[in-house]
C-alpha cells in the first residue's frame, strides 16, 4: 500500500521537557508533541483512515487525533525528527497488511519418529518393573 507524504498534516507543539538537564530544562522548550488527526487527513484514502482508526484506536483521543511525544534529545530539532520518524513507522506498520498463515501438514517421517521414540521410552520404563514371581 502506497503511503503519501503526511508531513504537511502534522501539528507540532514545543513544551518544556521534564527530567535531568540542569538549566537547559528550565530555559528551553525542547520536548516536542506531534499531533496527527486521522479523520481530518486529506492525503489518506477512506480505506486507510478506517484501517488506522481501527488499529491505532488505543492511541487516539475522541476527535481521532494521535499524540506522539519526543523528549529523548536536548535539541528541539532532533526531537521533532524523532517524533516524525515514530509516527511514520506507526502508520506504515498499521497499514501493512497481515500475511495469512499457511497451514502445513506434519511430515510422515516426523510422526513415525515420534511414535518410535515413544515405543523406546515405553520399553525402557517396562524394564524398570519387577519381574513376575512364578
Amino acid at each position: 500500500m502506497h503511503l503519501p507524504d503526511l508531513s504537511s498534516e502534522y501539528t507540532f507543539k514545543a513544551v518544556r521537557s521534564s527530567g535531568k538537564g540542569g538549566q537547559n530544562v528550565n530555559k528551553v522548550s525542547s520536548k516536542i508533541e506531534l499531533y496527527f488527526n486521522i479523520p481530518g487527513s486529506v492525503m489518506l484514502s477512506d480505506k486507510q483512515k478506517a484501517i488506522l482508526s481501527e488499529k491505532l484506536k488505543h492511541l487516539m483521543n475522541e476527535e481521532g487525533t494521535i499524540r506522539i511525544v519526543s523528549q529523548e534529545d536536548r535539541s528541539q530539532k532532533r526531537n521533532k525528527d524523532i517524533a516524525v520518524e515514530k509516527i511514520q513507522l506507526l502508520i506504515e506498520k498499521a497499514l501493512t497488511p497481515v500475511k495469512k498463515r499457511v497451514k502445513t501438514k506434519t511430515p510422515r517421517s516426523v510422526k513415525e519418529k515420534r511414535l518410535q521414540d515413544k515405543k523406546i521410552k515405553g520399553e525402557v520404563k517396562s524394564m524398570r518393573k519387577r519381574p513376575p514371581m512364578d
